[in-house]
C-alpha cells in the first residue's frame, strides 16, 4: 500500500475509533460505504429493526461528535489525511469533484470505498468543505477557508447562468472575463461541479449541448466538422472520431456515412466531402446549384462567374460544372459566353 492509502486508511480508522458502540460503528461505516456500496436509511434502519428517521439522526449525531473530536485534536491520524488532501486541492483549484480528487491522490484510479473514505474524512474535518451531490451538483471537496458548501454552490450557479445567458460554448478565459477568481483553474474546479456542465476540448457549456456532450454518431461528427472549420472527406471524420477524447468512440467508417447522408445538418459536396450546412452549403445537384446561382443574380452570367460561383460550395472539376450547363431543359445561352436559367 502506497504512503497516502496507509494515511487515509489510518485516519479513518482512527476516527472510528471515537464512535464507541458498534451500532454507531455501523451506521457510519454503511452510511458512508467505507467497507463497500453506500446504503440508504431504510436499508440500515431495516437491517437494525430501527425507523430511517432514527438512523438519520444517530448519523447526525455520530459526525457532530467526530467534528467535535477532530476540533480538539482528538484524532492525531487526521491532521496528516488533511495535510495530503489539502496540498492535492491547492494543485486542482482549491475544489474538486470527489472522483478526481480521489484519482489523484491515489495516483489510479480509485475505488469506490476509496473515493467514500476521503469523503468521510472531509465531512467532519473543520479544514475541508463537502457539497453533498444532488441532481444540480457532483458531490466535492474543497478547502474549508475558500467557503462553505453554500458559497460553493453559489458560485458553480454563477458560472452556469453565464454560459446559458452566452447560449453558446466558452473557454476559460471567456469565462474568466465575466468572473473575478485568480486563475481559470480555479473557474474549471467550480464548473467540474456542475452536474449541468459538460466539457470538451477546451470549451464548456450546459450538458445538453452536443458542442461539449455528443451522445450520438451525428453529434460527434457535428463536432467535428465544427472544430476543423472546413470541409471534411467521411474517412476523415471517422479517423477524428477514433483520435478524439469522446467517451465512445469505436464507430465503423459506414455507420459515419450512413449518419452524413441522414442528417440535414450535413450537406456533401464533393465525393464523400461532407459540409456544415450552417456554413451556408445547401443539398442538391450541381445543376440544382447553377439555377440557384442564376435565379440569385436575376442576370444572365457567364461560364467564368458561374463556375466560381458554384466552387464556392461545391467540390467537383470544372468540367463537371461545365458537363451540367449544358443541360438545355435547364438552362438557356443568351450569347457566346452566357447563360439564364429557363
Amino acid at each position: 500500500m502506497d504512503q497516502n492509502a496507509e494515511i487515509l486508511k489510518n485516519a479513518i480508522s482512527g476516527s472510528l475509533k471515537i464512535v464507541e458502540q458498534d451500532r454507531e460503528k455501523e451506521i457510519i461505516s454503511r452510511r458512508f460505504g467505507l467497507n463497500g456500496n453506500k446504503e440508504t436509511l431504510e436499508q440500515i434502519g431495516e437491517m437494525l429493526s430501527i425507523t430511517r428517521e432514527r438512523v438519520r439522526q444517530l448519523e447526525k449525531a455520530i459526525l457532530i461528535r467526530l467534528q467535535i473530536s477532530a476540533e480538539e485534536n482528538q484524532i492525531p491520524e487526521l491532521a496528516a489525511a488533511e495535510k495530503i488532501l489539502i496540498r492535492n486541492l491547492t494543485e486542482m483549484g482549491r475544489l474538486a469533484k470527489l472522483t478526481n480528487l480521489a484519482d489523484k491522490v491515489y495516483g489510479r484510479p480509485a475505488t469506490a470505498s476509496e473515493r467514500t473514505g476521503i469523503y468521510f474524512i472531509a465531512t467532519f474535518s473543520n479544514n475541508l468543505t463537502v457539497v453533498e451531490e444532488n441532481d444540480k451538483y457532483n458531490a466535492a471537496v474543497g478547502i474549508a477557508e475558500y467557503g462553505n458548501e453554500r458559497a460553493i454552490r453559489e458560485r458553480v450557479d454563477e458560472i452556469v447562468n453565464i454560459i446559458k445567458a452566452n447560449k453558446q460554448p466558452m473557454t476559460l478565459d471567456e469565462l474568466d472575463s465575466k468572473l473575478n477568481y485568480e486563475h481559470p483553474d480555479h473557474i474549471r474546479a467550480v464548473a467540474s461541479i456542475s452536474k449541468l456542465l459538460a466539457t470538451l476540448n477546451g470549451v464548456w457549456g450546459l450538458v445538453k449541448w452536443p458542442a461539449v456532450n455528443p451522445k450520438n454518431i451525428r453529434d460527434k461528427i457535428f463536432v467535428i466538422l465544427e472544430n476543423k472549420k472546413e470541409p471534411m472527406h467521411f474517412s476523415e471524420i471517422a479517423k477524428e472520431i477514433a483520435d478524439s477524447n469522446f467517451k465512445r468512440k469505436n464507430v465503423t467508417i459506414q455507420a459515419i456515412h450512413n449518419e452524413l447522408i441522414k442528417d440535414q445538418r450535413f450537406v456533401l459536396i464533393g465525393r464523400g466531402i461532407y459540409a456544415l450546412s450552417t456554413w451556408g452549403y445547401k443539398k442538391g445537384t450541381i445543376s440544382e446549384i447553377i439555377k440557384s446561382v442564376l435565379e440569385k443574380a436575376g442576370t444572365p452570367l457567364t461560364r467564368e462567374e458561374i463556375v466560381k460561383q458554384v466552387l464556392k460550395t461545391r467540390k467537383v472539376k470544372e468540367t463537371t460544372i461545365l458537363l451540367n450547363l449544358q443541360n438545355k431543359k435547364l438552362f438557356k445561352k443568351v450569347d457566346k459566353n452566357s447563360y439564364t436559367n429557363i
